[in-house]
């Protein structure tokens, strides 16, 4: 049992030293190819597995069974835990809350008309995707007044988009 306790501890110390100087690990292994470099093989996953599989060995021997039966428990506590720290990993990198979002994001969503926009021109509107607040310049098939709130419909160009009044600001000629 000693054995596996001492591999968890061991496993927590990496995973602690992969959070605090995992960005040093993982480029050292660039230069070794694409498998070991992999979300699955992170140093993350690696010492979740080492940490999952000492515990559980650990606690299947302070159970009672035998270090035969320990050692599969242990492998199965630590591709569970691996697993779960490859989805964490994959999860934090690909989140999309960290891309700057453009002007292909902003249909769909409401914004508020902040300069007046003519039935001949452009005016601008602000909108709110993702904690980021955007102005951009905005046309509509009707004159709007500031305060209006529009929902945008098209993109002309990287800063301009095209939008139409909310069903509530439409005024009934």
């Amino acid at each position: 049992m000693t054995t596996f306790l001492v591999i968890g501890i061991a496993g927590l110390v990496l995973l602690g030293l992969s959070l605090l100087v995992g960005d040093l690990v993982g480029s050292a292994l660039d230069g070794l190819g694409d498998a070991l470099t992999a979300d699955w093989f992170s140093s993350a996953v690696v010492a979740g597995f080492v940490a999952a599989f000492g515990f559980g060995g650990a606690l299947a021997q302070a159970a009672g069974a035998p270090t035969v039966i320990a050692v599969p428990v242990g492998v199965v506590a630590g591709a569970g835990f691996g697993w779960f720290a490859s989805w964490l990993t994959r999860l934090v990198r690909d989140g999309s809350s960290d891309a700057t979002p453009t002007t292909d994001d902003t249909i769909g969503h409401d914004a508020t008309v902040i300069t007046d926009i003519p039935g001949d021109g452009f005016g601008v509107v602000r909108l709110q995707i993702g904690g980021h607040t955007l102005r951009l310049n905005a046309r509509a098939e009707r004159a709007l007044v500031t305060g209006t709130q529009v929902h945008v419909t098209g993109v002309l160009s990287p800063t301009a988009v095209t939008v139409a009044p909310v069903w509530n600001d439409l005024e009934l000629d």
